[in-house]
């Protein structure tokens, strides 16, 4: 459990608040003197036209203070101050004046400067105690506060999340059931002299599942749950994020067995020495001090560290030898089934229609992990309630899938229709030569609707494969020069819309050539690759120029020799394309079934609004055919 936070004194506050309460009264209260201060020129002027009747004075160190009433109307009172000696207020002067005198003694601190001077004096020595018992303490206050752990503490039992909410990650499940039966029965363990892995270091690429995984464990064994980011640590003022470290490990040791669990470490745990200028000094520091305290763990202390990272590449080699991480669970990609079953615990609270297969959209699907298809489940109902509908359709979970992939529609584009004909064949191009090839992915899905920054699209129901042959390899290379090839066959031109295909082509004909050794090369690797989770790698070349001449050469004859196998494969189909074209020109969007229909020689139903489709009404705004492509006809290379 929690410890109880302790009790703080709040009577110095009260006194604070009363002293400042009377001390306004008394300043508000206290008599005021009224009297006007007169200069000893006007004083003097004053003696001299008999204005003045009676005066007091008091001498004090040599000083003398002169009041008084003046017999103006009305009568008016004064003060004036001068010296002792001064002979203006010497006591034959004044009596020759017709003034009387009276000497008043030295005065006295009145009860109102006694009692201000008293309690202001009890004030400071109250805000002195205040703090010195704050800091004595461990500083509650700001200050104090300053060197403490921002970790988010959750009790014994709050975490309500189990495995059973995790999925598509089994594997990295069942490395971490021994971390849930140490936390719930340590004694076993320890009887046997048995060290469990103080350190439990969770990679995989974002979105994966590795903080669910986490809670999970701390969830299933019922133990307190220090969760915190590594940047909590790090600050701007060098010793902060070592005494966060420390602050924290002192409060898990208080509730041991427990699980602390550091998101995102490498923004503390970064090898060390790698920085612009020897390295920033307060994260070095709290790296030191991380170091030193999982170091130091003893096998009673019972407190396993999980820590996340999506950069394992970047740790520091002391962070990850055996006494700190002993243990790296890798939690990756999910495949198909874990895909699947991802699918339906967050289809748990949505209403799907009977008609929603989420095996076919976990196949749709590949190389999403946990927070993709939690992201288009919750797409696709936004759609659903945006159409008012009730239920999650398949129309709605498809429509989502290509929002999540591509961007939304863009319907209100404004596209000629000699644009639409060559997207439609150029995307015709690459679906047909997928579904002839025989091992290119299938299409799913064809669309002549603007998504995103592309006018067009073919998606395609893609297999978890964990191997690819040199023939899908070349399969896929073949697709995607068919984009262009389709152009080139029927229109007779090629347009820009292949750049994305080129890109694709040329860096798995590359990678064929440097990395697999599937070319006349032979089986060596040219570059070396260094990379992690995020996608960012950099290649070294190890070979000669005279091997990178052979290079370009292999590249270049691998990418025009399936050039040409496209251009044969779409010559000889050439009236499939030409039907194909025609279909979806109506349609917009044919699906595999229907793709299927007329390539079987089968005619599609017409659309609710054929001939006014908006693809159509935007041809017969006025733009004006790009240069060269407005009087093309099917077939007419």
């Amino acid at each position: 459990m929690n410890p109880q936070p302790a009790k703080r004194t709040v009577w110095p506050w009260w006194l604070l608040g009363g002293v400042v309460v009377v001390l306004l009264t008394i300043g508000f209260t206290a008599p005021r003197d009224t009297a006007s201060e007169l200069t000893l020129t006007d004083f003097q002027s004053a003696l001299s036209r008999g204005q003045v009747t009676r005066v007091v004075i008091t001498n004090q160190d040599n000083l003398a203070t002169v009041s008084g009433v003046l017999n103006t109307q009305p009568p008016t009172t004064f003060t004036t101050r001068t010296l002792s000696s001064d002979p203006l207020i010497s006591l034959p002067a004044l009596e020759r004046r017709g003034v009387d005198v009276i000497l008043a003694a030295p005065g006295r601190l009145g009860w109102v400067t006694v009692l201000s001077t008293v309690l202001t004096s009890a004030l400071i020595v109250v805000l002195l105690v205040v703090l010195l018992r704050g800091n004595r303490q461990g500083g509650n206050d700001a200050a104090g506060a300053f060197g403490k752990s921002k970790a988010t503490v959750h009790s014994e039992g709050q975490v309500k999340v189990s495995f059973a909410d995790v999925a598509g990650a089994d594997e990295a499940k069942a490395d971490l059931v021994e971390v849930v039966d140490f936390l719930k029965h340590p004694e076993r363990y320890h009887t046997l002299g048995a060290r469990i892995p103080h350190g439990v270091l969770l990679v995989g690429p974002p979105g994966s599942g590795k903080t669910l995984l986490a809670r999970a464990v701390a969830g299933e064994a019922k133990v307190p749950y220090f969760s915190i980011s590594g940047s909590d640590f790090v600050e701007m003022f060098v010793g902060v994020g070592a005494a966060r470290v420390r602050d924290l490990f002192e409060q898990a040791k208080k509730q041991a067995p427990c699980i602390v669990f550091i998101d995102e470490i490498d923004a503390v745990g970064r090898k060390r020495g790698s920085g612009m200028n020897g390295g920033n000094d307060e994260r070095e520091q709290t790296l030191n001090q991380l170091l030193v305290e999982m170091d130091g763990f003893q096998s009673q202390h019972d407190i396993i560290i999980l820590a996340a990272t999506n950069r394992p590449d970047v740790l520091d080699a002391a962070l990850l030898r055996p006494g700190r991480f002993d243990r790296q669970v890798v939690v990756d990609a999910p495949d198909v089934r874990g895909r699947e079953t991802i699918l339906k615990i967050h289809a748990r609270k949505k209403p799907l229609d009977p008609g929603v297969d989420l095996s076919l959209v976990a196949r749709q699907t590949p190389g999403m992990v946990g927070a993709d298809l939690e992201n288009l489940l919750n797409e696709a109902a936004l759609l659903a309630a945006r159409s008012t509908r009730k239920r999650i359709t398949m129309r709605d979970v498809d429509e989502a899938r290509d929002r999540v992939l591509m961007g939304p529609e863009r319907r209100s584009m404004v596209i000629n229709e000699a644009d639409r004909r060559v997207t439609a064949y150029h995307e015709v191009g690459h679906a047909l030569a997928a579904q002839l090839l025989p091992y290119a992915d299938k299409i799913h899905k064809l669309t002549v609707v603007p998504r995103g920054r592309a006018l067009g699209a073919a998606m395609y129901t893609p297999g978890d494969q964990m191997h690819m042959t040199r023939e899908a390899l070349l399969d896929r290379i073949c697709v995607a020069l068919s984009g262009q090839a389709a152009e080139e066959v029927v229109l007779g031109v090629i347009s820009t819309g292949a750049q994305s295909d080129f890109q694709q082509a040329t860096n798995i004909a590359r990678r064929m050539i440097t990395e697999w050794g599937m070319s006349d090369l032979g089986n060596l690797a040219l570059v070396s690759e260094q990379g992690g989770y995020l996608g960012m790698s950099a290649e070294y070349g190890q070979y000669s120029e005279h091997t990178a001449v052979r290079i370009d050469d292999e590249l270049l004859g691998l990418l025009n020799g399936q050039y040409e196998r496209s251009k044969g494969l779409l010559s000889e189909h050439l009236h499939l394309m030409h039907r194909l074209v025609d279909a979806l020109m109506l349609h917009e969007t044919l699906s595999l079934a229907q793709f299927e229909t007329v390539v079987a020689g089968g005619v599609l139903p017409a659309p609710p609004e054929a001939g006014t489709d908006a693809g159509a009404q935007q041809g017969r705004e006025g733009d004006t055919p790009a240069p060269g492509l407005g009087t093309l006809k099917p077939g007419g290379a």
